[in-house]
């Protein structure tokens, strides 16, 4: 990681983004803006930032909505939230759609440096995934999960998974029968503990998905204090 990362600054605030987009670049920061999440997409196409700063109330296409997006087509790039919304619920929202770090407004623009910083420093240190996709398809009940496609289908057809969701009951069903904590997941998918948050999210979206009764799980258990293990059906 350096000071020359690219950030993008996604605001419907002028005054807001040019403020940050000043303060970025005296910090040593390379910074390109966008106002909504439209032009957030045009940008996109053409560069490739080390790191989002995403408003979450915009006109159109909400934060939330495009943070969604993102990390299912671009998971290994961080994002952090800015909302004037801080309650629990909230933050949650933010990190069921994918964010890796929350901050309310009003905040210190240095305080945002430094969570910039301590970001990309753990995207540097990660290390790359290290999880071998199962030999076959996964049976869970009247579904199959593909790893190899990433793709979960049932009786009437595909059930669309995000890239996280997939990445994670890859790396469960690469372990299966063997109980993981989330640092072993944090790790096999190539993030970090700050990421065990949003593995909890993930682990809650895909039993409603794969489980007749998410509250009764036949598939994905939690093992109170020790993690999570999935357990396929018998072929």
């Amino acid at each position: 990681m350096n000071d020359e990362s690219l950030i993008l600054v996604v605001d419907d605030d002028q005054r807001l983004r040019s403020l940050l987009q000043r303060f970025l670049a005296d910090n040593g920061f390379r910074v390109t803006t966008a106002e909504n999440a439209a032009e957030a997409r045009d940008r996109l196409r053409f560069l490739q930032p080390e790191l989002i700063v995403l408003d979450v109330m915009m006109p159109g296409e909400s934060g939330l909505s495009l943070t969604h997006a993102l990390k299912a087509e671009q998971p290994q790039i961080p994002i952090i939230l800015l909302t004037a919304a801080g309650d629990p619920e909230d933050r949650i929202a933010g990190f069921e759609a994918g964010a890796d770090d929350y901050l309310p407004k009003p905040f210190d623009p240095r305080e945002l440096v430094l969570r910039i910083r301590a970001m990309l420093r753990r995207a540097a240190n990660v290390a790359p995934p290290t999880v071998e996709a199962p030999s076959g398809p996964v049976p869970l009940g009247k579904l199959v999960f593909d790893p190899a496609r990433g793709e979960l289908r049932g009786p009437t057809g595909a059930i669309r998974l995000t890239g996280g969701e997939a990445a994670l009951l890859t790396a469960m069903a690469a372990r299966a029968h063997e109980v993981l904590s989330r640092e072993d997941i944090a790790a096999a998918l190539g993030t970090d503990e700050s990421s065990e948050r949003a593995i909890d999210v993930q682990m809650t979206r895909l039993r409603r998905k794969i489980e007749v009764d998410p509250r009764d799980p036949r598939y994905l258990h939690t093992v109170r204090g020790r993690g999570y293990v999935l357990k396929p059906s018998a072929t």
